[in-house]
């Protein structure tokens, strides 16, 4: 019987070999650049949600998308890598005029959660479900760039 080996060529044995070394760097950038691609979808569609279809003025401080942002490249339970876009707590209490009581405590996470979902006389505003469908494709395409690019440095 005739036999046939087939060898990698040593430069891409080396580059694989880096690959490997580099997988978890190379993994963070690649999700960031994904969160990047996406944040201003989230952005966009909280902006229009805000002050939508009510029956009284806005009372928006801006506070909501300003604590807009993107967490450090985290691994969960299963050793999975991952990112995640979303609201940093806590939020500012607002308070009444001097001596008394503070009015209002909420999370950012409760209230967007109540614009997502609604609640009593207060129709859904879904803008998380949109930004995450709008973005999937820019996402992807600025995940697989960025790999691109760390894989050529090799």
């Amino acid at each position: 019987m005739a036999k046939c080996e087939i060898t990698l060529p040593e430069e891409l044995q080396k580059r694989l070999d880096r690959l490997g070394r580099q997988t978890d760097e190379i993994t963070a950038k690649a999700l960031e650049a994904g969160a990047e691609a996406t944040l201003p979808y989230l952005r966009s569609g909280l902006k229009d949600a805000i002050g939508k279809d009510t029956k009284y003025e806005s009372r928006s401080t801006g506070e909501l998308i300003r604590s807009l942002g993107i967490s450090p490249v985290m691994v969960d339970r299963e050793g999975s890598p991952n990112i995640k876009v979303g609201f940093n707590e806590p939020r500012r209490v607002q308070r009444a005029a001097k001596g008394k009581r503070s009015y209002y405590t909420a999370t950012n996470a409760m209230l967007a959660n109540i614009l997502e979902y609604g609640k009593h006389g207060q129709p859904p505003k879904p803008f998380l479900k949109q930004a995450k469908s709008r973005s999937r494709k820019a996402a992807a395409a600025a995940m697989q760039r960025a790999f691109d690019e760390e894989v050529e440095k090799l």
